[in-house]
């Protein structure tokens, strides 16, 4: 039985079948629905869990080459809130952040493995992982 990190079978099976080059998308509440993609929501109320939170928790195991995120996150979010995004990120070496506009961010979902919504109010804290 698994005692530590993710326990969430349904992410877990998700996580299993990332690959090389391979994207997923860490969502909030919000975030649109994509008929074409699985979708796995672990949202339980208002920032629980955050976007953070599940980065976080793939740290150990998910090894990352880039991060893109709407540009639109830095225009509508205090300082304090990008410089948390940015330190997480920054837990990544290597990884590059890629902001582009929200609206081609959305176009890249339905090329991703996967998605997972969490409970995050984060305005345009969404993020596309690709993987190593």
């Amino acid at each position: 039985m698994i005692q530590s990190g993710i326990l969430n079978p349904l992410v877990l099976h998700l996580l299993a079948r990332i690959r090389h080059t391979n994207l997923l998308v860490i969502a909030d509440w919000a975030f649109p629905y994509f008929p074409e993609i699985e979708t796995v929501d672990i949202s339980l109320t208002q920032d629980i869990p955050t976007v953070l939170d599940l980065v976080e928790l793939l740290k150990p195991n998910f090894k990352i080459c880039r991060i893109v995120q709407a540009e639109e996150f830095l225009t509508t979010n205090p300082s304090s809130t990008i410089q948390t995004f940015d330190s997480c990120f920054a837990g990544y070496p290597g990884a590059q952040v890629e902001r582009i506009p929200h609206e081609r961010f959305k176009t890249m979902v339905p090329s991703a493995i996967g998605l997972i919504r969490t409970g995050d109010t984060t305005k345009y804290g969404n993020l596309i992982l690709e993987s190593v």
